[in-house]
């Protein structure tokens, strides 16, 4: 299963999705804290970032960024409470992998997951 980090600067919605797919196998590290997540992605790698667009100092897209300097072959899922199109166009841009709008339910962001983990195994 994979190693997936999480981050959402609502610790709470982070432990949930870190819950839903800790169940389905993964392991799971979830942080409210932007360089937290980056210094984990720095040191430990990971195969799946799930990030927040609107975090407390950067956005999902700097985050991004950061995290695939350190790890280009990270698959991102960008979550958005605040769709725009050109928001989700820079995200697709950048190389985010799905772009979805919260709130996720289970079996969407397990859809989704499962989707984009398999997007490297070709």
């Amino acid at each position: 299963m994979a190693n997936i980090v999480v981050l959402d600067d609502v610790m709470d919605a982070g432990v949930l999705l870190k819950r839903i797919l800790e169940r389905q196998g993964h392991q799971v590290w979830a942080f409210s804290e932007e360089e937290d997540a980056i210094r984990h992605v720095a040191g430990n790698g990971a195969d799946l970032a799930i990030l927040d667009i609107k975090l407390k100092k950067m956005t999902g897209v700097d985050v991004l960024v950061e995290m695939k300097k350190h790890a280009p072959e990270l698959r991102i899922i960008m979550l958005t409470g605040y769709p725009t199109l050109e928001t989700a166009r820079e995200a697709l841009r950048l190389g985010v992998n799905e772009y979805c709008v919260k709130p996720i339910d289970k079996e969407e962001l397990e859809a989704k997951v499962a989707q984009v983990l398999t997007l490297g195994q070709g």
